[in-house]
């Protein structure tokens, strides 16, 4: 049987620019926490975005927002969860050189591996991007002859007898 190990974080956070730094934060440091061999950057500005998002265009008055972080394998799954399902997310829009706002998807489709919009229950939507990585190997719990270090003891054959108490 093949079984994947699942991490997951999840937070709500205030629809503010508050709780958009924060969500930034969060994930930085939970991607450093878990090790991913990927560059927690990359989450993080994917993230900013996504909870600017929120923020600006996704923001009901006393509803918060979503932060989930999900490993599977080798994929990051970044789903950011608002309250403005009925506001459809187009997809990246090219501003203008001299517009201000409007590359948030643009840089979040040029720094995941793949990104959408699935719809939740009314009134939510999800907007989540991921990001693909070599997971590190399963550690071994046997070390190969090869590594075992110069002058250790073979390891002992037959029955383990537990010592007496």
């Amino acid at each position: 049987m093949n079984q994947e190990t699942v991490r997951s974080f999840s937070l709500l956070l205030s629809a503010t620019p508050r709780g958009a730094r924060l969500a930034r934060r969060f994930t930085t440091e939970q991607v450093r926490a878990w090790e991913l061999p990927l560059d927690p950057d990359r989450a993080e500005h994917i993230v900013a975005e996504l909870a600017a998002n929120a923020v600006t265009h996704g923001r009901v008055p006393g509803r918060d927002f979503r932060l989930t972080l999900y490993v599977i394998g080798g994929t990051l799954r970044i789903e950011v969860t608002d309250t403005r399902g009925d506001r459809r997310t187009l997809g990246p829009q090219h501003p203008g050189p001299a517009d201000e706002s409007g590359r948030g998807l643009v840089i979040v489709e040029a720094l995941s591996d793949r990104w959408g919009v699935t719809p939740g229950r009314p009134p939510r939507k999800t907007v989540w991007a991921e990001l693909n990585f070599v997971p590190h190997p399963a550690p071994s719990s046997a070390l190969t002859p090869a590594l075992k270090p110069a002058g250790s003891a073979p390891a002992p054959t037959g029955p383990r007898i537990p010592p007496s108490r």
